[in-house]
């Protein structure tokens, strides 16, 4: 059995879980989301505890990780409703710079042209300052692929330390090419 797994999920208040057949419907103060639930894992929710058991019966290795998985699942979508989740990128660069125009994200990257991408729906995207972005949203998982695809435009180079990177994200310097005299 997955350790993981069989540890319950705590319900916060303002919090309101819906066991569909499909699968489970999470609504909070910041948003709505919804998940669909496997065949081999069942997942009980005790009102009175406020809590969520998620249970597999199954000795199989991938019913078994299914657990683990659905379990946490669930517990992110949970803290999605109701705290949120959110990815800051930083630019550096000369002349680089990021603005928001209607639901597009306009960047300047050192290119002869601008990057322009599409903002996806249940996600909001904000530039504090003309070199940090801001990526939030309900789902843990759209925020990310949307912060790895925005970092992907221009990622860090090591040499001159050029180009977008998570706040939280340390990038070693490389030394550049050096001239050492007398060697031949």
């Amino acid at each position: 059995m997955s350790r993981l797994g069989n540890k319950p999920i705590d319900i916060p208040d303002g919090v309101k879980v819906t066991l569909e057949s499909s699968g489970i419907l999470v609504e909070g103060p910041i948003g709505k989301i919804s998940q669909k639930i496997t065949t081999p894992v069942k997942v009980n929710m005790d009102t009175t505890a406020k809590k969520i058991v998620v249970q597999c019966d199954s000795k199989e290795k991938s019913h078994k990780a299914l657990h683990g998985l659905t379990r946490s699942l669930i517990a992110n979508m949970i803290v999605g409703a109701s705290k949120g989740y959110e990815k800051i990128l930083d630019i550096n660069g000369v002349g680089y710079n990021a603005k928001v125009q209607g639901k597009q994200l306009v960047m300047q990257l050192g290119f002869s042209h601008p990057v322009i991408m599409d903002i996806p729906d249940g996600l909001t995207v904000t530039c504090p300052t003309q070199t940090s972005i801001s990526v939030k949203g309900v789902d843990k998982a759209l925020v990310g692929e949307l912060s790895a695809e925005i970092r992907f435009k221009r990622s860090v180079e090591p040499y001159n330390l050029k180009g977008i990177k998570y706040r939280d994200e340390v990038v070693k310097r490389k030394a550049g090419k050096t001239f050492v005299s007398g060697t031949t």
